[in-house]
């Protein structure tokens, strides 16, 4: 059976003109979205300034921070090993029943001994009591011995007891002494 070319023709017709409408309806959607990319682009692009404004800013804030966290840094470590020795000391008052009224620490220096470094502090204790318990307190304190085992020293340490004033009428002693510590203690 042969098909007229009047019937070929509007065949042909029609399958192109569904072609054109199905290209038509593909250009529109993408040419749509093509418009909402530009417009998010658009707002993108005009957030970028500002946004690297607030890159700019946050990298002066954390220079500066770091800046600061290094300067910190230096004295940290010798504000650190005076507390610790000074946890020690306020746990040796309490098992002598004496109380510390006054703790004053040196930042630490290096000592050479042979290929040993020893840190040195010097500190100044002041304690108030009844006089036996301020005598037990400078033993303990000078010997680093417990009896009653109730504490232990924190850290490796030796103490050299330079001077005590000891005023007995207001039972109350002031301890100047050095404190010697390992490197890395």
């Amino acid at each position: 059976m042969k098909l007229s070319k009047k019937v070929g023709l509007i065949i042909v017709s029609v399958v192109i003109v569904t072609a054109l409408a199905s290209l038509f309806s593909i250009y529109a959607g993408q040419a749509s979205e093509r418009g909402e990319l530009q417009d998010r682009l658009s707002r993108t692009e005009s957030l970028l300034p500002t946004l690297m404004k607030q890159k700019k800013d946050q990298q002066d804030q954390l220079a500066d921070a770091t800046s600061e966290l290094d300067a910190n840094k230096a004295e940290f470590p010798e504000v650190v090993e005076s507390i610790e020795y000074g946890e020690d000391f306020f746990k040796i008052a309490d098992d002598c029943n004496v109380d510390i009224t006054r703790l004053n620490s040196s930042p630490p220096t290096g000592k050479n001994v042979g290929s040993i470094i020893y840190f040195v502090s010097s500190f100044v204790v002041v304690v108030e009591g009844d006089t036996d318990n301020i005598l037990k307190f400078i033993d303990a304190i000078g010997t680093g011995i417990d009896y009653d085992l109730s504490w232990s020293f924190q850290l490796p340490w030796s103490v050299d007891v330079k001077s005590v004033d000891m005023e007995v009428n207001k039972s109350k002693a002031t301890i100047s002494l050095d404190i010697y510590g390992y490197e890395g203690a």
